[in-house]
């Protein structure tokens, strides 16, 4: 059973709901484990990476160290 939608898009200016798909290590969690067709996991990767070239995402084992997982302060994305 899938939690998304096969049409759901994953922002990345989410980091809550991207924090989900990211393991303790501040790696992105396989397919198998996160439960994601091919194509989802393939967009979540992508916007993964780009909200870590953002930095609304930690990078790296060592960040996560320090930083943690991020805080949900809405439920809706912010926009601009």
């Amino acid at each position: 059973r899938q939690e998304y939608p096969g049409d759901f898009v994953f922002d990345y200016k989410d980091p809550v709901t991207l924090g989900r798909f990211i393991m303790e290590g501040g790696k992105i969690s396989p397919a198998r484990i996160s439960k994601l067709s091919l194509a989802q996991q393939r967009r979540v990767a992508d916007a993964i990476k780009r909200a870590r070239s953002l930095a609304l995402l930690p990078l790296g084992a060592p960040a996560y160290d320090q930083t943690g997982r991020p805080e949900a302060t809405s439920a809706k994305p912010f926009t601009y």
